[in-house]
């Protein structure tokens, strides 16, 4: 069982930045793909950003060129660099990593953005 925890969310004006940390029980270096999800209020859970083990990245469109996702592997932490944030990136930001076919979830963390 993969626990994973993060951190880094809070309350931040529009054009700020933020960094989302996600702390993995275990190694991560043999995750076969780890991502940052959000899911705001009455929306669906939506993907904002993942990267595989061989750190290929992929982006949602709405955040692609704000957005950095990156992973440590010495610190089985995964991260997420959020640059000129918007209102509308307001959500609950969740860490998801897969192994073995399995996936995991954090408990999420809020983020707000203030116009």
């Amino acid at each position: 069982q993969v626990q994973l925890v993060e951190s880094g969310g809070g309350l931040v004006q529009a054009g700020g930045s933020l960094r989302l940390s996600c702390a993995a029980s275990e190694s991560i270096f043999s995750m076969a793909s780890m991502g940052w999800y959000r899911q705001a209020p009455g929306k669906q859970r939506e993907l904002v950003a993942s990267i595989t083990s061989d750190s290929s990245t992929n982006y949602a469109d709405s955040v692609n060129g704000r957005f950095t996702i990156s992973r440590d592997n010495t610190k089985n932490t995964l991260y997420l660099q959020m640059n000129k944030l918007k209102p509308e990136d307001t959500a609950v930001y969740y860490c998801n990593a897969r192994k073995l076919l399995i996936g995991y979830w954090g408990q999420g963390t809020q983020v707000t953005v203030s116009s």
